[in-house]
């Protein structure tokens, strides 16, 4: 299936404690349709000292569910995402106003 929202998308959550917020796509896990987005359900993870790193309590971004984002749009609004060949070239494109989303 092709992809629907990918790395360096704007996206906007739907529902979980972060609704309403948007963000940057920082990595998609397509094996468990889950992506981690920029400033989005943010964790806290207590760790032990190590040779490499240093212990403390550290805050840090945890995958989400791929159907609690949407897609911005120009506006900053949700939408749904759809698909036009246009010269042999696949694109997506914002399904609210009709506007490309891969530029």
């Amino acid at each position: 299936m092709a992809a629907k929202i990918k790395k360096g998308d704007k996206v906007v959550v739907l529902a979980g404690k972060d609704k309403g917020k948007t963000g940057q796509v920082l990595s998609v896990i397509p094996t468990e349709t889950k992506a981690v987005v920029q400033g989005i359900n943010l964790v806290k993870r207590h760790t032990k000292q190590t040779a490499s790193t240093d212990a403390g309590i550290f805050t840090k971004e945890a995958p989400i569910h791929l159907s609690n984002l949407a897609i911005a749009d120009a506006n900053g609004k949700p939408t749904r995402v759809g698909f036009q060949i246009k010269d042999g070239v696949k694109t997506r494109v914002a399904k609210s106003t009709g506007d490309s989303i891969d530029g």
